[in-house]
């Protein structure tokens, strides 16, 4: 959210790639990465976004870009919020690519309404093992199947031989052209894990690896900058100064990581000061009007976190003051009582919250919901591994975007507001400010209230 309006008439323009794919798997992000660190390398201010919830690609492309990257989402974040982002991008950018999210046209609204909505032409990755002319077949369908987008061409990825990419070439039609191929190379794989992608500062050879997906793009017309695209500015009405002089405390290490920038600049400019602080490394909490514990892999730290009785007793010591907490996903794990990791491993936590959470080996819950809160509803998204049992009775349960049953549940304790839901804090600052300033502690709603919020 920016304070600063603008006319609706004002247009920048930028070169632009949306990078699609047909399934989720197919190597979008290593594409997506290995572009932004060529173009980078040429001396060029490349921005990324990323199509959809997540929080783990970003981290890969901010790495290979050099610049932070934002969520667009027409769901969660608003096609006047990805108009905004886009615009903004656009006057100070050389190059913009946005990764999208599963197949082209997964999802509803899907990657190709996004790529449609603001007219960015498409480059699809296909993942060519086991197949050779299919390939074709494939593009032709994702170009082909709907007339409001254009498809620029193909990336095959895992191409095994020379002669595997002839093939592939001779079978796509005139106005499907390969732009490039990447080879079955272990060098320029990107690592992952339950959740996704392998966060940055885990990665020693993370530069090695982009640099080396950079180089296979020389020569190829990926490294030549697409044609300008028109964005238009998008007027968004300022937020409230409804948190000014509200300090919050932001868990921030390995352990949490999930947050998104945009929430932090939201807080920001309605008048918050943030100050962040390390559940496996600190001993005491900042001094703090409001607490906030976003998501991440406590589960990978959990013996770090287990130990840390101090950090323990200072988040005991916060909540009998009853200023407001946030904990969402880990953050909520890390408040209930004990965590079991994927090796069947238990772990004491902070015990704020009755529950047990443990990790599982399938996937567990994910998709667009919105959190109908007291304060009002938010806009989110789930995305866990593991489950949790023995807790509070929830008060309200989200909201699915296409989908009649309930959704995670949500929990009030005191103060404390928790659930496995990642909120985007854009999508209503007035429900925001209510969270985090000290007089939203209403505690626990009644029966009927409770109720009529689940429906």
């Amino acid at each position: 959210m920016k304070d600063n309006a603008m006319p609706l008439d004002t247009s920048a323009h930028c070169p632009a790639l949306f990078i699609a794919a047909m399934a989720s798997g197919q190597g979008k992000t290593t594409l997506t990465a290995a572009l932004a660190r060529y173009h980078r390398l040429q001396g060029r201010r490349v921005v990324v976004f990323k199509t959809g919830p997540d929080y783990l690609d970003p981290q890969v492309l901010a790495h290979a870009s050099g610049q932070p990257v934002e969520p667009l989402d027409l769901w969660m974040a608003g096609e006047a919020f990805c108009r905004d982002q886009l615009y903004r991008a656009a006057q100070n950018a050389d190059l913009i690519l946005i990764e999208g999210a599963m197949g082209l046209l997964d999802g509803d609204p899907s990657s190709a309404d996004l790529a449609a909505a603001f007219g960015i032409p498409i480059v699809a990755v296909i993942n060519a093992k086991g197949m050779a002319q299919t390939v074709a077949a494939v593009a032709m369908g994702l170009k082909h199947y709907r007339n409001d987008y254009e498809m620029k061409g193909i990336v095959a990825n895992a191409v095994g031989s020379e002669r595997h990419r002839e093939l592939i070439e001779q079978s796509l039609p005139a106005d499907i052209p390969l732009l490039a191929t990447l080879p079955r190379r272990d060098e320029i794989m990107l690592p992952s894990r339950h959740l996704g992608l392998v966060q940055p500062e885990e990665q020693l050879d993370l530069d090695s690896r982009l640099d080396a997906g950079a180089a296979l793009l020389e020569g190829t017309p990926l490294a030549e900058l697409p044609a300008a695209v028109e964005f238009h500015a998008q007027a968004l009405a300022s937020p409230p100064r409804a948190l000014e002089g509200i300090r919050i405390a932001i868990a921030r290490d390995a352990a949490f990581s999930f947050i998104y920038a945009a929430n932090l600049r939201l807080l920001e400019t309605m008048g918050a000061q943030t100050a962040f602080f390390s559940p496996l490394a600190d001993s005491a909490l900042p001094d703090a009007d409001a607490l906030w514990l976003p998501g991440g892999y406590p589960e990978l730290h959990a013996a770090g976190l287990a130990a840390n009785d101090a950090m323990h007793q200072a988040l005991h010591d916060f909540h009998a003051t009853g200023k407001p907490i946030l904990a969402e996903c880990g953050g909520m794990l890390y408040l209930q009582q004990t965590l079991t990791d994927q090796g069947g491993v238990s772990y004491k936590m902070a015990g704020l919250l009755p529950g047990h959470g443990e990790m599982r080996t399938k996937r567990g819950c994910q998709g667009m919901q919105s959190a109908p809160l007291p304060e009002g509803t938010l806009r989110g998204h789930a995305h866990h591994h593991s489950r949790s049992h023995d807790t509070l009775a929830p008060f309200a349960y989200g909201i699915r975007a296409k989908h009649p049953a309930p959704g995670e549940a949500i929990y009030r304790q005191s103060s404390v507001t928790a659930t496995y839901l990642h909120l985007f804090f854009p999508s209503n600052p007035e429900a925001v400010a209510k969270l985090f300033a000290p007089a939203a502690t209403a505690g626990a709603l009644p029966v009927t209230a409770a109720a009529e919020l689940a429906r």
